[in-house]
């Protein structure tokens, strides 16, 4: 007997907050009850005229948060990704779960007011991606947890060094799914012993604390996946804009972008590049609000959107 076939739909929402990188996320049973997931619900043929729409609603009827900015982002749909079953409210926990990935963008992680979401940031979540003050320390231990794991198998060294920037490789932001991939094949991440359903071994307290926190089916995957994918659209669309307000100071939008690349820029060089770009345009007023000498506000030039071809934004790392 076949499993019934569910399409399901999984929203990724991105904000800014106290300049951490943050993602929308919701518990099924209220809060305090086990592990978080991504805003999540069946689509209904009958129900709903699109997947967008169906995404929109149900994010709302989730979180009590409308969204914005919103991009299809993957299909996730291999068999067992959904362990443990995700209850989509159809009554057959046996159902296998085709899972299409939104992305969206929101300028601000405003309130829910809605029990069970939160705003999470994303160095919660993977520890090892943050690089903006230097070399995470969460990469020690993981270090050690790889290489046990390797052993002599020269394959597996090499995929370890290449994704985690080991004996100095260079570090690659863009590959956030590759590195969450790479810990569940080692079975590291909680996600992998629970969906082999084996006992969680006893692990030092460093190394729990720097595979981060877990969470339900396989939306780690799903929000590895969208944070590549906005790591690398940030070199060749201006989707960064999407979260920032309409008036910001370029000190602002730097913090932005760092937050979610994951790395320090070198400020003068970024500004050099984005004056070439010629995607803002000063307002003529000042920010009194940035605790110090106060900087000038600035807008994102949307309407050039329409008028030439437009790319993203130049990402000089400070060490350049």
């Amino acid at each position: 007997m076949t499993s019934p076939l569910v399409i399901g739909l999984s929203a990724v929402v991105v904000a800014i907050k106290d300049g951490e990188a943050v993602a929308l996320t919701v518990r099924q049973k209220g809060p305090g009850s086990g592990p978080t997931g991504l805003p999540f619900g069946p689509f209904d043929p009958g129900g709903h005229r699109t997947f967008e729409l169906a995404l929109r609603a149900f994010v709302t009827e989730q979180t009590r948060f409308d969204l914005g900015y919103v991009e299809q982002l993957y299909t996730f749909g291999d068999k067992g990704r959904d362990a443990p079953l995700a209850d989509l409210g159809h009554g057959d926990g046996a159902a296998r779960v085709i899972s299409v990935g939104y992305l969206a963008l929101a300028p601000a992680a405003v309130d829910t007011h809605f029990a069970g979401s939160e705003w999470r940031p994303w160095s919660r979540i993977f520890p090892w991606e943050d690089w903006r003050a230097g070399r995470p320390i969460a990469l020690a231990p993981i270090e050690t947890a790889l290489r046990a794991w390797g052993g002599a198998d020269a394959q597996r060294l090499a995929r370890a060094r290449l994704l985690f920037a080991l004996d100095g490789a260079p570090w690659n932001e863009e590959r956030v799914l590759e590195r969450y991939e790479l810990l569940y094949e080692a079975g590291l991440v909680q996600e992998a012993g629970r969906d082999r359903e084996e006992a969680a071994p006893a692990r030092p307290d460093a190394l729990v604390a720097a595979l981060g926190e877990a969470m339900i089916s396989d939306h780690r995957r799903i929000l590895a996946t969208a944070l590549g994918r906005l790591r690398g659209k940030l070199k060749y669309r201006p989707v960064v804009f999407e979260l920032m307000p309409d008036a910001f100071t370029l000190s602002a939008l730097q913090r932005t972008v760092e937050a979610i690349a994951g790395v320090p820029l070198h400020k003068q060089n970024f500004r050099r590049a984005l004056e070439r770009a010629e995607l803002v345009e000063g307002l003529g007023q000042l920010d009194a609000e940035t605790g110090g000498r106060p900087a000038e506000l600035f807008r994102f030039r949307r309407e050039i959107l329409g008028a030439r071809p437009v790319s993203g934004l130049s990402l000089p790392l400070l060490r350049d």
